[in-house]
């Protein structure tokens, strides 16, 4: 994922629009890939992480509600501006049952400060509590249809999409008005709708 210019804040959905419209944080300029719509199963994935080991959806959903699958990585000036907010996250959600689960998708040929050793080193420098794996031959990001750095795709225990896009409404992180994943998550263990239920997210763009 290579760094876009684009900086326009996520928009806030009116009332009227319907529920699972898109919001437009940021002109997309990137590669078409396919994307998942609200509603859909996620595919599942082995991926090892930071810990040494090797994880997957399915082998953990006994022990959550759903997963915050956060595609980010080191080096996105984007990602690190949210990174203090994802662990924020992590902290507050994994205690409802959703924890954060972030896959760094990076080509690390490209990118060597996203390698496995980088991102070893991130987890120690930051205190990150979350599961941070690696998608070392690309091959999960697609299949998501993730395109930015960092963009969330909000699952249920059995993988069905429910929210997905920007983690808030704004990116550098001085004057959040909406936490769109806290939302969707309130919402969806209320029993309720979830609006806005797809946003795009802010962020760096598929390297």
């Amino acid at each position: 994922f290579a760094c876009s210019n684009e900086t326009t804040p996520a928009e806030t959905v009116e009332a009227n629009e319907t529920p699972a419209a898109t919001v437009d944080a940021a002109p997309t300029m990137v590669a078409a890939t396919p994307k998942l719509n609200i509603g859909d199963t996620a595919p599942d994935f082995t991926l090892a992480g930071t810990d040494g080991a090797t994880h997957s959806l399915d082998a953990m959903k006994d022990d959550h509600q759903g997963f915050i699958v956060t595609f980010t990585c080191n080096t996105c000036p984007y990602a690190v501006k949210y990174e203090d907010r994802i662990i924020e996250l992590h902290n507050a959600m994994s205690a409802k049952g959703f924890p954060v689960v972030a896959i760094q998708p990076n080509d690390i040929a490209i990118k060597p400060g996203d390698n496995m050793e980088a991102m070893q080193q991130r987890v120690a420098d930051k205190e990150i509590p979350y599961l941070y794996l690696l998608d070392a031959e690309q091959s999960v990001y697609p299949t998501y249809g993730a395109t930015r750095t960092p963009e969330v795709f909000l699952l249920d225990n059995n993988r069905t999409l429910l929210y997905h896009g920007a983690i808030d409404d704004d990116y550098e992180g001085e004057d959040v008005s909406v936490s769109y994943v806290k939302a969707a998550i309130a919402a969806h263990l209320a029993g309720q709708l979830i609006h806005p239920a797809d946003v795009k997210a802010v962020g760096c763009t598929k390297k």
